[in-house]
């Protein structure tokens, strides 16, 4: 037995968890993951393009922002716009995550928080003041969003359900729901599309169409921040997410915790629908929030949990999304090219969190090569 444990080797390598990266270290490493995924895309898109590094990278810029030099700010403000809800997402899965309440719903939450706007704008909006009816809009947007995103909570309290599968089923329920009333609402008119509706629109400011959803994301962003960091509430959501039986022993009612942060979810995924139908299509369809809600859950996690971090990712994935979709249009790439150019950057970033917080060791051998 003896020899047999002498004989014994250590793995080749092992994976170690680090000690605590400095902050500026951390960060350095992930501009690197970004840089490198920048890199690969100009690599790819040269390949396929024939087109040199420069070129491509400017029909991006110039695809994303314009000609700004020229004072054209119409492209500059559609991105601010599709960067503004994507982080209205994102913030809107932070808490829950947080709390380690795994919630893949905020597509559904959003298109039912569309669905009440597109309902209230069709069927009372030329039967009431503009204002009174922007009001009543985002009061059953955030209702709509909060139930949505509570019934799963609920179950999770009372029975244990598994929230990941049910907030992803809900989402295909309401999907469903939403295309029954685009199909009833379009009835007899010879498409299931429902037109541009003029009432309850959101009031354009200074001059420009997207002003306001950006600054209630801003200021959506600024309170979240907030709220998770310095209230008692954002305090027991950290401490519920780190473990749930010290919450207990603190006093903390967990199951409360759950059902409150969910109606906050979903609540803030309703305002994300109704930017989307008030403030930007003036419809609703199955496919108005298309997919953002996914992509914001990696946006969240990527971001840290920190709002405005996450408000950097989320332009940073607009950007690329944007940009590739004017590269494949300009030398007439499949559409999936803007996918694969936004998932590159994203797996490099993912990546590199591996690298930050775990080291690889390899075996130090002594001298005749027994292990150490």
């Amino acid at each position: 037995m003896a020899n047999m444990a002498k004989k014994t080797r250590e793995p080749l390598l092992h994976i170690a968890k680090r000690d605590d990266m400095p902050g500026w270290k951390a960060w350095l490493i992930r501009l690197a993951a970004i840089g490198l995924g920048f890199l690969l895309i100009g690599v790819l898109s040269s390949l396929l393009t024939g087109a040199s590094f420069g070129k491509v990278y400017n029909i991006m810029f110039t695809g994303v922002f314009g000609r700004l030099l020229k004072g054209n700010t119409i492209l500059l403000w559609r991105f601010l716009q599709r960067a503004a809800i994507l982080l209205c997402l994102a913030l809107a899965v932070t808490p829950a995550f947080k709390m380690r309440f795994w919630n893949c719903g905020a597509e559904g939450q959003a298109l039912i928080g569309g669905l009440a706007a597109m309902i209230c704008m069709i069927e009372i909006g030329d039967k009431v003041p503009h204002g009174v009816l922007l009001l009543i809009i985002l009061a059953c947007s955030l209702l709509a969003g909060a139930v949505w995103g509570m019934i799963p909570a609920l179950f999770h309290a009372k029975y244990k359900t598994n929230e990941t599968l049910f907030t992803l089923m809900m989402n295909y329920v309401a999907t469903q729901i939403v295309a029954y009333y685009v199909v009833l609402t379009s009835a007899g008119s010879g498409s299931n599309i429902i037109k541009p509706v003029p009432y309850g629109n959101l009031p354009i400011l200074f001059g420009e169409e997207y002003f306001l959803n950006v600054l209630l994301v801003t200021v959506l962003m600024v309170a979240v921040y907030i709220y998770l960091k310095y209230s008692k509430q954002g305090y027991e959501i950290t401490v519920v997410g780190e473990s749930q039986n010290t919450a207990r022993y603190v006093g903390i009612n967990v199951k409360n915790v759950i059902i409150r942060t969910m109606l906050i979810s979903g609540a803030i995924c309703g305002v994300a629908g109704m930017l989307m139908v008030a403030g930007t299509d003036h419809s609703i369809n199955t496919n108005t929030m298309g997919g953002q809600g996914f992509t914001a859950i990696m946006i969240s996690w990527m971001g840290q949990f920190n709002p405005f971090i996450m408000a950097g990712m989320a332009g940073l994935v607009t950007f690329l999304k944007t940009g590739a979709a004017k590269v494949a249009d300009t030398f007439f790439l499949n559409s999936s090219y803007s996918d694969i150019v936004s998932g590159v950057v994203i797996l490099f970033l993912v990546g590199c969190e591996f690298f930050i917080r775990y080291t690889v060791k390899f075996r130090h051998s002594k001298k005749g090569g027994e292990a150490r």
